[in-house]
């Protein structure tokens, strides 16, 4: 009688990958503040409650916030007389407030206050005279915001160091620099050293406007990219910040895939991948990394390691209306 069949070790069949996961990573104080101001609006005011733009640049964020009653619309004359609206993490032009109050809507600002920082230094550099050259990308919902702070005009938007060559502004004109808090730190950094350069008295801001979770974020995936055959960024392809991380690993010559979630990632990648980097995007939610990571363990025998670069504790105060 032959012997009853073992079964199968079968993570024995699959092949060694190490796993260094980036921290920090995921969820920054902003996103975590405004996801708080649109449950916390939904409990007080009860569903449906209006969001202007995405809240974040996360579709599983957007999705979940969606199915326990929030509406997410363009613009303000999507939103009826009457009902309560949030404004996104990134930021809305003067216009946008200015045309609630107008209507008389109950409104909730869930604005970074990073971000809002960077709104109240442009007022300040308006106010003493100054032209205001801001770095970011075209487009941005927070580009869009910050430039909608001043009167047009007031404010050339730049993207590359091409841009500040192309500058004409004469030596006599008074001149202010701002950043998009969730910029490239290197590109940032080459562009506003550009700017010092082109124009010797032109005036930034005391400290960074690139946020510290975005440049914590890029630090982390500086410390394992080196390391790891390939780099995973969990993040939408419209977050600003999601993009950099992919090409922070580019630069420290590791190839890197944007994915949204797990079901995004191909087998095919890992072919001839020992070690992979895994992190997240400012908006990502943990719960898409342990996803990521169960996913892999379906192909390979996973072995994590966290690597700690910097420790987090920011944390912001919600709007009074919904602490009071």
């Amino acid at each position: 009688m032959n012997a009853p069949l073992q079964p199968q070790n079968m993570a024995a069949d699959k092949p060694a990958l190490t796993l260094l996961i980036a921290a920090p990573r995921g969820f920054c104080a902003g996103v975590d503040r405004a996801i708080e101001i649109v449950e916390r609006a939904l409990e007080r005011y009860g569903a449906p409650v209006y969001v202007r733009h995405e809240i974040v640049h996360n579709k599983f964020v957007v999705d979940g916030l969606r199915q326990k009653g929030a509406i997410f619309v363009e613009e303000l004359d999507e939103v009826p007389d009457g009902a309560p609206v949030v404004f996104s993490a990134h930021g809305v032009p003067k216009s946008v407030p200015a045309e609630a109050d107008r209507r008389g809507l109950d409104y909730l600002d869930a604005t970074c206050p990073l971000v809002s920082k960077v709104h109240r230094q442009a007022e300040r550099q308006i106010e003493a005279e100054r032209h205001i050259v801001f770095v970011g990308h075209e487009g941005h919902p927070e580009v869009i915001g910050t430039m909608g702070q001043v009167a047009a005009g007031q404010m050339t938007l730049v993207e590359t160091v091409e841009d500040v060559a192309a500058l004409e502004f004469s030596d006599e004109e008074p001149l202010a620099f701002l950043t998009q808090t969730t910029l490239s730190v290197d590109d940032t950094s080459e562009i506003v050293e550009a700017l010092k350069v082109k124009f010797p008295h032109i005036v930034g801001p005391k400290a960074e406007d690139i946020c510290y979770a975005t440049s914590n974020r890029q630090a982390a995936v500086k410390q394992i990219a080196p390391s790891s055959d390939l780099v995973l960024v969990i993040g939408a392809r419209n977050s600003s910040n999601s993009v950099r991380l992919v090409e922070v690993s580019e630069r420290c010559g590791t190839d890197a895939k944007l994915i949204s979630r797990a079901s995004d990632i191909d087998p095919a990648w890992l072919e001839g991948v020992g070690t992979l980097g895994l992190t997240a995007g400012a908006s990502a939610p943990e719960q898409l990394v342990r996803e990521v990571v169960d996913r892999l363990g379906q192909w390979r025998t996973v072995e994590e390691h966290t690597l700690v670069t910097a420790e987090e504790k920011m944390v912001f105060k919600l709007p009074r209306q919904l602490t009071e």
